[in-house]
C-alpha cells in the first residue's frame, strides 16, 4: 500500500470531489445524437456574453455593417427560415426564447459567419462565393445556429474548467515525487500539451461534426437542398491553402466533413422532400482581396 502524506491527500481529495461534483451537476444529454455534454455554466450568463459580443462588434468602428439589399436581403431571408425550422425542431425551446438578430457584414476579404448564444447572428459577405447561393448559405447558417442551441460555446468553457482542475491535482500529485522545479515544470506543459491534444480539441472537432450533422437536418427542413452542404464543403476545400493536421485542429478535415455529410444524406434527403421548398437565388458577386485575413470575431467558426 502506498501512503501519501494527509496534506497532499487532502488536496488531491478535494479537487476530486470537485471535479465529481461538477460532472454530476452538469451533465446533460444532446437532443440529437445523445452525448453527454458537461455544462456548469448557466444559460442566462452564457447569453448575455452573447449580447455583449454581439454589441462590441456592431460598435466597433472597423466593422461596416451593410445595408446593401442585395447583401442584406438573401441572409434574413434564409436566417428566417432556419430560425422558424428552429422553433419546431428538438431545440424549441430554446430557439424561441433567443432574442434573434441577423447583420451582414461587409468585408469581402472575411469568410466568416457566426452565431452566437442568445440568437445574434453575423454573416460576413466574403463567404458569398463559398456559399454560392441561398441553399449554400442555409447550410453555413444551420451549421452556426446549431452551435448556439447546442450551447457548444458553454460546453467549451465547462471543459476549460473542467481541464484546469486537473492541472490542478496533477501539479498537487507532482509535489510528492520530489521533482525539481525544472522537471516539474516540464511535467506539467507534457501534461498541458496532453490535455490540449488529447481532450480539448478533440471536443471541438465533435463540435464542429455535431453542428454539420443537426445544422444539415435543420437547413433541409427549412427546405433548402442538403446536397448544397457537400458542393459548400467542397469548393472550400478548392480554395483552401492547407490546414493542420486533423489531430491538431479544432475542426474536422474537409475530405472529413465531405464524407461525414455524404453518409448524413440518407437521413436528410427525406426531410427535406417532405419540407416546404424555399426559394434560392445566387448570392452577390464579390471581388475578394488576394489575401484573405482572420476574422477577430467570437465566432465558434465555420
Amino acid at each position: 500500500m502506498i501512503t501519501v502524506p494527509y496534506q497532499i491527500s487532502k488536496h488531491v481529495s478535494v479537487v476530486t470531489i470537485s471535479l465529481l461534483l461538477t460532472v454530476f451537476i452538469g451533465c446533460t444529454t444532446n437532443p440529437y445524437t445523445q452525448r453527454s455534454q458537461l455544462l456548469i455554466i448557466p444559460q442566462g450568463y452564457e447569453n448575455q456574453m452573447g449580447e455583449q459580443a454581439y454589441q462590441e462588434l456592431s460598435n466597433d468602428p472597423q466593422i461596416t455593417i451593410s445595408t446593401n439589399p442585395k447583401e442584406v436581403d438573401p441572409v434574413k431571408r434564409v436566417a428566417a427560415r432556419i430560425i422558424e425550422a428552429a422553433k419546431h425542431s428538438k431545440y424549441a425551446k430554446a430557439a424561441q426564447q433567443f432574442d434573434w438578430e441577423v447583420s451582414v457584414i461587409k468585408d469581402d476579404a472575411t469568410k466568416n459567419a457566426f452565431a452566437l448564444p442568445g440568437g445574434k447572428i453575423a454573416v460576413y459577405t466574403g463567404i458569398f462565393p463559398e456559399a454560392s447561393n441561398e441553399a449554400g448559405l442555409a447550410a453555413i447558417l444551420g451549421h452556426e445556429v446549431i452551435h448556439a442551441l447546442a450551447r457548444h460555446g458553454a460546453e467549451r468553457m465547462s471543459q476549460g474548467l473542467l481541464a484546469q482542475f486537473g492541472m490542478t491535482a496533477a501539479a498537487v500529485a507532482l509535489q510528492t515525487q520530489g521533482l525539481n522545479p525544472q522537471m516539474n515544470q516540464l511535467a506539467m506543459q507534457a501534461f498541458g500539451l496532453g490535455t490540449k491534444v488529447g481532450i480539448l480539441l478533440p471536443f471541438s472537432r465533435r463540435h464542429e461534426s455535431e453542428a454539420d450533422y443537426v445544422g444539415l437536418l435543420l437547413a433541409a427542413h427549412a427546405g433548402y437542398d442538403p446536397q448544397e452542404a457537400v458542393r459548400v464543403w467542397q469548393r472550400m476545400a478548392a480554395k483552401s491553402e492547407g490546414q493542420p493536421p486533423e489531430f491538431m485542429s479544432t475542426h474536422p478535415a474537409h475530405e472529413t466533413r465531405i464524407a461525414d455529410l455524404q453518409q448524413w444524406m440518407a437521413e436528410a434527403l427525406p426531410i427535406y422532400t417532405q419540407a416546404a421548398k424555399a426559394p434560392v437565388s445566387d448570392l452577390p458577386t464579390i471581388t475578394p482581396s488576394p489575401a484573405g485575413r482572420v476574422p477577430t470575431t467570437p465566432s465558434q467558426s465555420r
